[in-house]
């Protein structure tokens, strides 16, 4: 089972987190920095795409209850549609409350402490300097700065995370996830996890998604502050 939810603590900065792990092998399916994390569409293409990666989808799903989540939850039954087992159809994704949804839950302190509280230090630094005040164009501001940055920051988190053997009490299967991921029948689970999936039924899936945007934030602030960068000389954000 996948778990999917938003992580909100940059929220107020402009900055929106999404994620999902697998609940078995607690492989990070995929974590983004965008700017948003609650438009269903953006949502939908992150699940799309991955499925699209790793060749299937999940048997089942979860996440908490929603808006966000609506267009994942309709592809998800979707893909499912002809499955005869108790996962298909509405058995294939699970709506439940955030404290129940502990495989994301969990992770989401471990992100917190490798990387989110950083950010949170930084950004409330500006906003105590009189740097910040959260109206649109500051936003956008931390946005053009710091959104590409945060992002290769999330990817390598995941890359360790995901490469790195995982201790766990005697009970529970342990080892690395990108590896329990990928073989699980060798740590007792059923190799037939992922759901296969056809060309058609991705692209159907994709005409309902909106993949990220090429610009970090607004595209008229973006051009400015790529104006006044050559102007002054300056460097961008990721070369500092």
């Amino acid at each position: 089972m996948w778990h999917m939810d938003s992580y909100d603590k940059l929220k107020p900065y402009g900055i929106a987190i999404n994620g999902c792990i697998d609940g078995f092998s607690r492989y990070i399916m995929w974590m983004e920095a965008y700017t948003t994390n609650s438009d269903p569409k953006v949502i939908a293409d992150y699940y799309i795409s991955t499925v699209t990666r790793i060749g299937g989808c999940p048997k089942r799903m979860r996440d908490n209850r929603g808006t966000k989540n609506g267009h994942v939850r309709e592809m998800q039954l979707f893909l499912h549609r002809n499955q005869t087992d108790h996962h298909a159809g509405e058995g294939s994704f699970i709506y439940g409350c955030s404290t129940a949804n502990q495989r994301i839950e969990s992770w989401w302190g471990v992100l917190h402490k490798q990387s989110v509280q950083f950010w949170m230090d930084t950004f409330k630094t500006l906003k105590d300097d009189g740097y910040f005040t959260g109206d649109f164009l500051d936003k956008n501001l931390v946005q053009f700065c710091f959104l590409n940055l945060l992002q290769e920051e999330l990817d390598e988190v995941v890359r360790t995370w995901n490469t790195q053997i995982r201790s766990r009490p005697p009970w529970v299967a342990g080892g690395r996830p990108i590896l329990m991921f990928s073989m699980p029948q060798l740590y007792g689970a059923a190799e037939d996890r992922l759901q296969c999936i056809l060309p058609e039924e991705v692209a159907v899936c994709k005409e309902e998604c909106t993949p990220k945007g090429q610009y970090p934030c607004d595209e008229t602030v973006f051009e400015l502050c790529v104006l006044l960068m050559g102007v002054n000389g300056w460097s961008s954000p990721g070369c500092i």
